[in-house]
């Protein structure tokens, strides 16, 4: 059993290093895009609710590694 947790310990910290890559690559996407004075505005917040979103799934998969001391 102790295999498995760790097993997902691991998977959890991939996937969370894979939605911080995702979300600075977004966050660069958006500075550039928003220094063209033709940007697509509805593309622009397409991006920013993504990458909101990926702020939240961040957080809750960093909160699911601090142990429950109410356990």
């Amino acid at each position: 059993m102790n295999s498995n947790i760790e097993t997902q310990v691991f998977a959890n910290r991939e996937k969370v290093k894979q939605l911080r890559d995702e979300h600075r690559d977004l966050d660069l996407a958006i500075a550039e895009m928003s220094r063209s004075a033709q940007a697509d505005q509805f593309m622009l917040s397409r991006m920013k609710k993504r990458k909101l979103r990926l702020k939240d799934m961040i957080a809750k998969l960093e909160s699911e590694r601090i142990p429950d001391l109410n356990a």
